[in-house]
């Protein structure tokens, strides 16, 4: 196990659990863009905000959206979440279109999960080596391919006999001879 954890830092996951089930509720609550009025390093930032900034805060009412023009500095956008995380992200020398596709990231996450090391609530000193399982796991792969509903899926399985009914004929077999025996 590598120790590239340890540098990383932790904490309990505190996004809201089975968001989506019943109603999506968008995490990002709000965005700030940071540009620079001369510098050609935010040139595609000062596009996305005079062609594209007005439909991104029209198609999302819950987002709260803050223009921050600074001197001679790097553009960059900042996402905050509902759950506290902030993600911040460098967007020197981007085009238009790859800041709409990084606000459209941002706006997709939950927060910044993914540098984050999740720490959980049990410990085992010996952990299982074998991955997770899964009801799928030794199922034959000829499946995935099936139309369903089919007749060759749903019949029953070939079992020659189930337990109770070899120790029902076992049991058969002793009384039977038994009998015989007391006959002779």
């Amino acid at each position: 196990m590598s120790n590239s954890h340890l540098f990383l830092k932790s904490g309990f996951p505190r996004a809201p659990l089975q968001n989506g089930v019943g109603r999506y509720v968008c995490q990002l609550q709000r965005i700030t863009l940071k540009f620079c009025k001369n510098n050609g390093s935010s040139k595609g930032m000062r596009e996305f905000l005079e062609e594209d900034l007005i439909d991104f805060a029209k198609g999302n009412p819950g987002v709260v959206v803050y223009v921050k023009p600074r001197r001679h500095r790097t553009p960059v956008i900042v996402g905050e979440y509902l759950n506290g995380d902030r993600e911040w992200l460098n967007c020197r020398n981007s085009t238009k279109e790859d800041i709409s596709k990084w606000i459209q990231m941002l706006k997709l996450q939950h927060g910044a999960s993914s540098s984050t090391r999740l720490r959980k609530m049990w410990h085992t000193d010996m952990p299982s080596i074998q991955g997770p399982w899964s009801p799928f796991m030794l199922k034959s792969p000829d499946s995935n391919l099936m139309t369903y509903p089919n007749a060759e899926a749903s019949k029953p399985l070939d079992i020659e006999q189930s337990a109770s009914e070899k120790l029902l004929e076992i049991f058969r077999k002793e009384r039977d001879s038994l009998k015989d025996s007391r006959a002779e």
